[in-house]
């Protein structure tokens, strides 16, 4: 249980790696910064208002999937397992499957530990027969989990299609770090966004509020805590669009103004119109999805999808290595 003797969650950002993984992106010939620093606490709580917004369809139309589908998917993936949320932000979409997975540990994952820890610690109020282990981790790059993560019936759960932030070869090595994790009976299950009109994809990346704009310029006020920087957000403007070349919405920050701007151990002079590319989002064919999980090592084993096939939820079972 989550209680006074628990695990703290540790801090999320390593100060000896971060001013360097970032230095060296925004310092990179086509300027970029890792989306996974779109999520501090503010960051965190602008994302959740982007999911209430009309224009952003992916988290309703998942969760419209499981309620109808619900007893079906827990039916497939069994109850008792040992959930591991990736990315669990605050919670609420492996809270909503409590009482259909009846999960017998919960291990949410985030990066940003202090929004997890407050989500995690109202949640317990909720539910506090389930033994709760939150982890503040950047799982981008490493997976290890503690030994006080069970290992029977691991169950990873990655819902909204942040696999779509990786590339298609970053997801497939990623997919096979959760692989690696799932012991001889673990399993995936995952929210894969599909293909569909690109005017549905745009207004779902630009929405006519704004949010998604505050959202994306927040992790300059981001960088500049984690730097020491100076960019001045009020000289930047928020760009998302599908790219049909290559499949994927994409997300930029676009210099106003022509800018010198220093950081810890650098500066790097920003012309005006210049962009600095913040995060893609990946749209994948149904049939590309399942090949994608048959690379990392997961077997398909049922898909559920949406009346109108804009997305799709897997449930692939670890083989055998």
């Amino acid at each position: 249980m989550l209680n006074a003797t628990s695990p703290a969650v540790p801090a999320v950002h390593d100060g000896l790696h971060v001013p360097a993984e970032l230095a060296a992106s925004l310092s990179a010939r086509q300027p970029w910064i890792s989306p996974k620093f779109l999520y501090d606490p503010l960051g965190s709580k602008l994302f959740e208002a982007i999911c209430e917004l009309p224009e952003y369809y992916p988290t309703r139309t998942e969760a419209g999937i499981f309620d109808l589908h619900g007893v079906e998917i827990a039916q497939t993936v069994g109850t008792g397992a040992t959930l591991i949320d990736l990315g669990a932000g605050n919670c609420a979409k492996a809270a909503s499957l409590f009482p259909l997975l009846q999960p017998r540990q919960y291990v949410p994952i985030d990066i940003s530990a202090e929004f997890l820890h407050d989500a995690v610690e109202r949640l317990h109020q909720r539910f506090r027969h389930i033994d709760m282990r939150p982890l503040g981790m950047d799982f981008s790059n490493r997976l290890d989990l503690p030994d006080n993560v069970r290992e029977e019936r691991r169950l990873f759960f990655y819902p909204g299609s942040s696999i779509g932030n990786f590339t298609p070869d970053e997801a497939r090595d990623f997919l096979q770090r959760v692989h690696a994790q799932c012991g001889r009976d673990g399993g995936l299950l995952i929210g894969i966004d599909l293909a569909k009109d690109h005017a549905v994809l745009d207004a779902a990346y630009d929405d006519a509020l704004g949010v998604t704009a505050a959202f994306n310029l927040n992790v300059l006020r981001h960088v500049n805590r984690l730097l020491d920087a100076d960019f001045d957000i009020r000289q930047w403007r928020h760009r998302g669009f599908y790219n049909p070349a290559q499949g994927r919405v994409e997300m930029h920050l676009e210099a106003q103004t022509v800018q010198h701007v220093t950081w810890r151990g650098g500066s790097r002079r920003f012309a005006a119109g210049e962009w600095i590319h913040t995060e893609n989002s990946y749209k994948y064919r149904q049939s590309d999805a399942v090949e994608l999980l048959g690379q990392a090592g997961f077997a398909a084993t049922r898909v559920w999808t949406d009346p109108k096939q804009w997305f799709a939820v897997v449930y692939a079972r670890a083989m055998s290595h």
